[in-house]
């Protein structure tokens, strides 16, 4: 081609500044490592050989310029790569027959070797089969040489050798021996003592122990004589020998003495070690203690002078503490019981911080750690525990029993947390739960506290004694205003403040029999003083008659809830400090001490007063006094109260003795029936006493009241304007009153209510009926009889019997027509007497009765009757 021809000569004739290059640009050169670089992109790799192909001048060219595009060059770059890609393709193809070939022969030079190294194994594996099997002598053709051999062989020599250290003990112990009963010295042992270290101290340990074997049988006299004097060896000698007199030694003497110095420099060098908080060193110690006597020396020794026991020692002697409200507070029944004694809880806080922390070194240093935590838990408890336990409840005691018991409650209670929370430390065994022999020891220590005050019936004797105190406080004033009731007497609060010769006085006289005995705490004194509301017991005593008031016969719910919070709060101890096979007797003992005092010293009490207050009434010209009947609703409702709490309470708690419960099941029953009988006995009596006294108001009718002459008519309307007659009116009057101290006695919604009230509505109802059978009836009294009726009739109806007995209203109908056959006509008589509800009734009675009986109409009315 001319042009491109003349042009590249133009070119190449030209000066130029750029440096000499070819005519044709060179593509650029690569090798492998370009395609084994991780950077190597194909189109990176493309547009470097399009740019290396194109000739600087055309790529920097004016762009306005157009240019004919020229593809040699790149054809030329591209043919250039090409060839340079098939070298390398060829290259690379030579390098990769090269590397195959050298993977074949290393493959089978591997399988060779895996084929030699498999046929070792196997004969190893062979190998050792055989070995083992002729060790183990199951070979059938080793001849009984082999394995079986070697073992026998090897247990031999062990044999030998523990004879042979067996033999350098033996004749080290009997040159120790000579050494001791010839010349009275023992120097071998001495100088291994003084050499030091563990083992030579424990052989020194060992090697006594048995030279005090060795004199007891070759030396007995040393051991028979106490003074432990040394006698010429006249007779006899060490070896039997006749007249042989060498001076012989002591050698129990010189044994004890011996092992007296180890121990005491062992026993200092613990000592030693303990104040350096050295703990290796105190377990080594403890071993070689541990080995020659037990450890019974260090173990006392780390107890006895323990820090902890001496300052202990030195507060032992104050006495218990607390402000006198706190004591106060303690023997109050009604307050609340404080928490333990500050200065047991001050001490039981102290030992929980020191037995654990001490637990921890106690592992370290001892190798039997659990014998010697179980020793420090023994001095613990029964040294600093117990007698601070004792001081708190012997200073509990001189309060009041109440007192004791709520100290004893706490202190218990407190010691058992302390108990609780060592078991959950774990101790020596941190973090674990603690060891079933450290459990027992605790256990054990725990229990032996509270025996001395659980021992028999101690306990409960305790707790009734203390309820029988509060009981007989509380009820003495009305104890003392029942004992001054006449047994005959008038009315029923009279008789209660009446006194005179035949007063019982035995409950006083006891009750400030216990207040002035020696052995009654002062403080529990004032605390009984002001239970039953007297100031003192001088005052008391000195008094002929302790001044009471109605108020105090009376029965008291508050005073019964009282009773019952302070019977379950010994229940509640109960539970807590004895519990187990004896809380069913125990139960049974607080329930008779409860029928006791509530159910006859105090409910029945005040029902006999009302009993005979009742039986009194029923002679009575007087109108009955029955004030006595809202006492009864205290009695139901207390009684109520002491039969629930016993069978809700003091009943289950005894379910474990079936013997047990049922005995006081059966006495509870009887009580209950007993108290049932009374109050039903006093209901009865109060029905006869009303119908009795009903009788005579009715009885106090006038015979003109129904009758009314005609002056009385005449002179005015005040006789048509009386509402009812006298009588009606003291009846209605009288039974409305009945009726509301029935209210009060008995609850509203009680079925006794209705019962009692029915029985008392009949027999009234049966007296009216009978009553207006007496008296003649003219037309104006027949009005009158018509008023008193329907008011009889409307106040037997407000009690709504009508529900408990349906017949009783259908009598009360009864009873308002009887007044109807006074005032109507002799015709709508007859009408008026016919019906099925008069069966029973005796009209001819009321019919008899009125002014008109001679007139021809009710003549006819009565020969139909």
């Amino acid at each position: 081609m001319p042009g491109t021809t003349s042009t590249a000569s133009s070119i190449s004739q030209a000066p130029s500044t750029y440096p000499t290059r070819s005519i044709f640009p060179q593509a650029p050169a690569f090798t492998l490592e370009t395609f084994s670089n991780r950077d190597f992109i194909v189109k990176d790799f493309i547009e470097n050989l399009s740019d290396s192909a194109v000739h600087q001048n055309r790529r920097s060219g004016p762009t306005n310029q157009a240019q004919a595009f020229d593809p040699k060059p790149l054809i030329r770059s591209f043919e250039h790569a090409l060839n340079r890609l098939s070298a390398l393709s060829g290259e690379l193809e030579l390098r990769e027959n090269e590397l195959s070939a050298a993977v074949r022969r290393a493959e089978s030079e591997h399988a060779s070797n895996v084929q030699t190294l498999g046929r070792k194994l196997d004969q190893t594996i062979d190998s050792f089969h055989q070995l083992d099997t002729s060790l183990n002598g199951n070979s059938a053709d080793d001849n009984g040489v082999g394995g079986n051999v070697a073992v026998r062989i090897g247990e031999k020599l062990e044999e030998l050798d523990r004879q042979r250290v067996r033999a350098q003990d033996s004749k080290f112990l009997i040159q120790c021996w000579v050494e001791l009963s010839e010349r009275g010295e023992l120097l071998l042992l001495e100088d291994i003592r003084r050499q030091g270290g563990g083992e030579g101290k424990v052989r020194c340990a060992n090697i006594a122990r048995q030279l005090t074997k060795i004199s007891q049988k070759l030396d007995p006299e040393s051991w028979n004589h106490v003074n432990g004097t040394g006698k010429v060896n006249g007779t006899k000698g060490t070896n039997g020998v006749k007249g042989d007199h060498q001076l012989r030694h002591n050698t129990r003497e010189l044994i004890e003495k011996f092992s007296e110095t180890m121990e005491t420099d062992l026993l200092k060098q613990f000592d030693e070690f303990y104040r350096r908080a050295n703990l290796e060193g105190m377990r080594e110690c403890a071993n070689i203690l541990y080995d020659f006597n037990g450890g019974a020396s260090v173990v006392g020794l780390f107890v006895n002078q323990h820090q902890f026991f001496i300052d202990r020692s030195q507060l032992i002697t104050e006495e218990v503490a607390g402000d006198a409200e706190t004591w106060d507070r303690l023997a109050d029944p009604d307050a609340e019981p404080p928490n333990a004694e500050p200065s047991l809880q001050s001490l039981v806080d102290e030992v929980k911080i020191v037995v654990q922390e001490e637990s921890a070194i106690i592992k370290r240093a001892f190798p039997y750690s659990e014998q010697v935590l179980g020793r420090f838990l023994q001095r613990v408890f029964q040294q600093s525990i117990q007698q601070r336990l004792e001081m708190v409840l012997e200073k509990a005691n001189t309060i009041s029993s109440l007192a004791f018991l709520r100290s004893l409650q706490t202190s218990r209670s407190c010691i058992s947390i302390l108990i609780d929370d060592l078991k959950a430390h774990g101790l020596t065994e941190h973090p674990e739960t603690v060891s079933s022999q450290i459990t027992l020891i605790l256990d054990q220590q725990f229990d032996e506290l509270f025996v001395p005050y659980f021992v028999g019936s101690t306990y409960i004797e305790r707790e009734k004694r203390s309820l029988e105190e509060l009981y007989s406080s509380l009820l003495f004033k009305f104890t003392i205003f029942h004992s001054r009731r006449r047994k005959i007497p008038t009315t029923f609060m009279k008789s209660l403040a009446k006194s005179g010769s035949e007063m019982l006085a035995s409950a006083r006289d006891a009750y400030v029999e216990r207040l002035d005995s020696s052995d009654l705490a002062p403080a529990q004194k004032a605390m009984l003083l002001r239970v039953a509301g007297l100031k003192d017991s001088d005052n008391a005593k000195a008094q002929t008659e302790i001044d009471v008031t109605d108020q105090d016969g009376l029965l008291s719910v508050g005073n019964t809830k009282r009773m019952l919070k302070w019977l379950a709060e010994a229940v509640g101890r109960g539970l807590e400090l004895s519990g187990g096979s004896e809380t069913p007797r125990d139960v049974y003992a607080l329930l008779n001490l409860l029928l006791t005092n509530m159910g006859v010293i105090y409910i029945e009490t005040s029902l006999d007063a009302a009993n005979e207050v009742a039986a009194s009434q029923e002679n009575s010209k007087l109108e009955s006094d029955l004030s006595y009947l809202p006492n009864l609703h205290s009695a139901i409702t207390i009684t109520h109260l002491m039969i629930t709490y016993i069978k809700t309470v003091l009943i289950p708690l005894a379910a474990s003795n079936i013997t047990i419960r049922r005995e006081m099941e059966k006495t509870t029953a009887l009580a209950t029936a007993r108290l049932e009988d009374k109050i039903n006995t006093i209901m009865q009596r109060t029905i006869d006493v009303a119908i009795a006294w009903i009788t005579k108001l009715l009885a106090a009718q006038k015979k003109s009241d129904f009758r009314p002459r005609d002056d009385a008519l005449s002179g005015g309307g005040a006789w048509l304007e009386m509402l009812q007659t006298p009588t009606c009116q003291t009846t209605t009057a009288f039974l409305t009153r009945l009726h509301t101290l029935a209210l009060k006695a008995l609850s509203p919604s009680s079925p006794n209510l209705s019962s009692f009230l029915l029985e008392l509505a009949l027999p009234t109802r049966h007296l009216l009926l009978e009553h207006f059978k007496k008296f003649q009836v003219n037309a104006a009294g027949g009005i009158m009889v018509t008023k008193d009726i329907g008011k009889y009739c409307e106040l037997l109806r407000g009690w709504e019997l009508g529900d408990v007995d349906p017949g009783f209203e259908e009598g009360l109908e009864v009873l308002g027509a009887v007044g109807e056959l006074f005032v109507v006509g002799p015709e709508a008589l007859r009408e008026r007497v016919r019906g099925g509800r008069w069966v029973g009734c005796d009209l001819r009675g009321y019919v008899g009765r009125r002014e008109d009986v001679g007139s021809v109409g009710v003549q006819s009315v009565l020969s139909l009757l």
